[in-house]
C-alpha cells in the first residue's frame, strides 16, 4: 500500500507501518520497490519483545528512549533518513503523517533518533535509538505520531523524485486530567423519495483517541412513525479536535408533515492494553419538514367541502325561514285588510 503525492517535485509514497500496527504478533513492515528492500520493526528491550507498535504513557516533563529496528532485505546498500511526523486521520479513515515540509507540534517535534540518518548493507540489520522528550507544559491527553525511515530516489520516467517511507506508529498519553468526549455538529435531517436523509459530524472534543458506535433513528410527531437506520458503520479513531462526517439513509420514511433525525454516539476509549470501554452516549436531535402533499390537499378538499355544505345548508334555511316570515306578513296583512272592510 502506498501513497503518491507531489510536493515540490517530490512524490511521497508513505505506508505508515500497515503490518505492523494489525495487532499483537504482527511482522514486520516490509517496503520494496525493485532493487529496494526493507522492513521496520520495534525493538525488544524492557518495554517488550513483537510489539505491533509503541505505546507509552509519560507525565509532562517525561522522557522515553527506545528503538527502532531497520533491516535491508534488498541487494544494494542503503541510506535511510529517520525523523518523526505528527498523526492525523486521512479521509478514508487511515492514520498518516505528516511529511517534513509539514510543521509538527506534538510527537513529531518531542522525537528525536539518535542519527538522523542510517547505513545498511544488504542483509544486515541496523537498530535506531530514539529518544521521547515530554515537555513539562504539555497538555495532558492521547498524541499520534510515528517514527519513519525514508529513501528519495529520482524517477528517470516522470523527471521526479520520489520518497518512499516506512514507519511505526507511536500512541502516547501524556499523563494528567484525561477528559475523552465526541459532540454532534451539524446535524441536519431532509426528505427524498421515501428516504430521510440524516447527514452530522462528528467532532472529538475532548483530549482522548476515541471511536464510537453510531444509532440513527427518524420519527414523526410524538415520537410516532419510528424508523431506525440499522447498522451505521463506526468512523475511524479520531484524534483529539478531529472531525468525521456522517451521511445516512433512513430507508421507508413516511411524509409525517414533520420528521424529527436522532442521533446517538456511544465513545469508545481503547486503554494502554488495546481493550476498550464504553463511555455514556451523546444524543442529538434536528428536525425538519416533510408535508404529505397528497393527504394535504385531500384534506383541504374535504375541508372546503364539508364549508361549502355548512354555507349551503345555512343559507338554505335563510330562504325557508324568509319565505316563511314573507307568508306569515302576507297573512297578516290581508287579515287585517279584511278586518278594515269589514269595520
Amino acid at each position: 500500500m502506498q501513497l503518491r503525492k507531489p510536493i515540490l517535485r517530490t512524490v511521497v509514497a508513505a505506508l505508515l507501518a500497515a503490518v505492523a500496527i494489525a495487532g499483537p504478533g504482527a511482522g514486520p513492515a516490509f517496503a520494496e520497490d525493485g532493487d529496494v528492500a526493507w522492513t521496520v520493526r520495534t525493538a525488544s528491550n524492557s518495554y517488550g519483545a513483537d510489539r505491533s507498535s509503541f505505546s507509552y504513557a509519560v507525565n509532562p516533563g517525561g522522557q522515553v528512549k527506545d528503538a527502532m529496528v531497520v533491516a535491508n532485505r534488498g541487494k544494494a546498500p542503503l541510506n535511510l533518513s529517520v525523523y518523526a511526523g505528527d498523526g492525523y486521520t486521512t479521509g478514508s479513515g487511515q492514520l498518516d503523517l505528516l511529511t517534513r515540509d509539514k510543521k509538527s507540534v506534538g510527537i513529531g517535534a518531542w522525537l528525536k533518533a539518535a542519527n538522523p540518518t542510517v547505513a545498511i548493507q544488504p542483509g544486515q540489520t541496523a537498530e535506531i535509538p530514539f529518544t521521547l522528550d515530554v515537555p513539562a507544559n504539555a497538555t495532558p491527553g492521547d498524541y499520534a505520531g510515528g517514527i519513519v525511515t525514508s529513501l528519495t530516489q529520482p524517477d528517470a520516467t516522470q523527471s521526479i523524485n520520489v520518497e518512499r517511507r516506512l514507519g511505526i506508529r507511536i500512541k502516547l498519553r501524556v499523563g494528567g486530567d484525561l477528559r475523552p468526549g465526541l459532540a454532534v455538529d451539524n446535524l441536519q435531517v431532509s426528505y427524498a423519495g421515501g428516504d430521510a436523509i440524516v447527514t452530522y459530524t462528528i467532532r472529538n472534543s475532548g483530549n482522548a483517541i476515541l471511536s464510537a458506535q453510531q444509532a440513527v433513528s427518524v420519527a414523526g410527531p410524538f415520537g410516532w412513525w419510528r424508523h431506525d437506520a440499522g447498522a451505521v458503520a463506526a468512523p475511524p479513531e479520531l484524534l483529539p479536535g478531529e472531525t468525521w462526517p456522517v451521511r445516512v439513509s433512513v430507508h421507508g420514511v413516511d411524509r409525517t408533515l414533520r420528521l424529527t433525525a436522532t442521533v446517538t454516539l456511544t465513545p469508545r476509549l481503547a486503554d494502554a492494553s488495546g481493550s476498550t470501554t464504553s463511555l455514556a452516549a451523546v444524543e442529538a436531535s434536528a428536525g425538519a419538514w416533510a408535508v404529505p402533499w397528497p393527504a394535504l390537499i385531500a384534506l383541504v378538499v374535504l375541508i372546503a367541502l364539508a364549508v361549502g355544505g355548512v354555507f349551503l345548508l345555512r343559507r338554505g334555511r335563510a330562504r325557508r325561514s324568509a319565505r316563511e316570515d314573507a307568508r306569515v306578513r302576507e297573512a297578516v296583512e290581508q287579515a287585517l285588510a279584511e278586518k278594515s272592510k269589514a269595520g
